[in-house]
C-alpha cells in the first residue's frame, strides 16, 4: 500500500456546474492536464466539468502580481486537462470552499484568477440582500460575483461570427468575458443538438484558442434559457460567464444596453442545472448571483494517481 500522502478533495457545483475542488495552499502540487482529466473522468475517476486548485496567490507565478489584491488564486482546468482563463460558476464555489474552510469570512471577497481579479460577495445574514436577486443567507445560498465588463469586437471579421449544427446555422454575437463566448439566438434549443461535439464556429480566426458556444431561446421579458458548449468540457448544466455573456448579448440585441439607456438592467437567465441572475451597469460592469454548494470531501490515493502530483 502507498505510504505517500493522500490528495485531499471536495466535490462543489454552482447550478450543476460541478467542479472538483484541491485545496494546495502553498502550491505544492504540479497536476498535468493527464492528471486533471483523469480526476475528472466521470466514470473512472471523481468525476467533474472542471478542477479548481485553491492555492495562494504570492504561492503561484501566473497570481503573484495579484497578490496585494487577492489573497487567493483559483487555478481552473476544464474538464479534459486544458487551462481555462476564467470560470463564472467556479468562483462562487471557490468562495464557498474558501468560506467552508475558515479561510474567508461573509461580506466582500477579493478572488486572483488568469482573467484578473474577481470580487465576490458572500450574504452575511438574511437581511443582507446589497445584490440583486440575493436571497436568504446561508452554506447554500447565493453568492454574486463581480464579473467585470464584457468585451465586444467592433464591425469586421471577429464580430461576424456563424454558428453550425447539422443543416442549421444562425448568426452569432462575439462576446469575451475574460474568456471566448459565441452566443446564438434560436428558435428550440433542441436545435443545438448533442453538443457532445463543438459546434462548428466561423470564422475561425476570431477565437484562435477555440471557444464556449451558447444556443439561447426567449422565455418572457428579460428572461432567457440557454444551453452551452464549454471548451474543453462538451455540455455542462450551466456556464457562469456563458449566462453573463448571453445576458450582454440579450440586452445588445433588445435595446437595453445599459450605456445607452444610462439604467442598469437585469436578466433572468435559465440553465439546465438551475437559474442565474445577472445585471449589466451603465459603466458595463457586469454581476452575477446565483447559488453554490459543497457536496462532498475526501481523499484520493495517489497510488490510483501515480507518481505525477509534483
Amino acid at each position: 500500500m502507498s505510504t505517500a500522502p493522500r490528495l485531499a478533495f471536495l466535490k462543489g457545483h454552482g447550478t450543476e456546474n460541478d467542479f472538483v475542488i484541491v485545496p494546495d495552499l502553498d502550491g505544492r502540487l504540479e497536476l498535468s492536464a493527464a492528471t486533471v482529466a483523469r480526476i475528472c473522468d466521470r466514470r473512472a475517476g471523481i468525476g467533474g466539468d472542471g478542477l479548481i486548485r485553491v492555492v495562494r496567490s504570492s504561492a503561484h507565478p501566473e497570481a503573484r502580481a495579484m497578490a496585494d489584491q487577492a489573497e487567493w488564486f483559483m487555478d481552473y482546468r476544464n474538464g479534459d486537462g486544458s487551462i481555462a482563463e476564467m470560470c463564472g460558476n467556479g468562483v462562487r464555489v471557490f468562495a464557498r470552499y474558501l468560506q467552508r474552510a475558515g479561510l474567508a469570512e461573509a461580506g466582500d471577497l477579493a478572488i486572483a484568477t488568469r482573467a484578473g481579479v474577481r470580487r465576490a460577495h458572500i450574504a452575511k445574514d438574511a437581511g443582507d440582500a446589497a445584490r440583486p436577486g440575493e436571497a436568504a443567507a446561508g452554506p447554500d445560498g447565493p453568492i454574486t460575483v463581480v464579473m467585470g465588463e464584457a468585451a465586444l469586437p467592433g464591425p469586421g471579421p471577429e464580430g461576424e461570427i456563424t454558428i453550425t449544427v447539422g443543416d442549421h446555422s444562425w448568426p452569432a454575437r462575439n462576446v469575451n468575458m475574460g474568456n471566448p463566448h459565441a452566443v446564438a439566438f434560436v428558435d428550440d434549443l433542441a436545435q443545438a443538438g448533442d453538443l457532445f461535439t463543438a459546434p462548428a464556429v466561423r470564422p475561425a480566426a476570431a477565437y484562435p484558442n477555440g471557444t464556449n458556444v451558447e444556443f439561447v431561446v426567449d422565455r418572457g421579458p428579460r428572461h432567457v434559457a440557454m444551453r452551452v458548449h464549454e471548451r474543453g468540457s462538451g455540455e455542462t448544466r450551466s456556464c457562469g460567464t456563458g449566462a453573463c455573456a448571453v445576458m450582454v448579448a440579450a440586452a445588445r440585441r433588445d435595446g437595453t444596453d445599459p450605456a445607452v439607456t444610462g439604467h442598469p438592467v437585469t436578466y433572468t437567465v435559465d440553465v439546465p442545472g438551475g437559474r442565474l441572475v445577472i445585471s449589466e451597469r451603465p459603466d458595463g460592469t457586469v454581476e452575477m448571483t446565483g447559488p453554490a454548494v459543497i457536496v462532498a470531501e475526501g481523499e484520493i490515493d495517489p497510488s490510483w494517481l501515480g507518481t505525477d502530483l509534483g
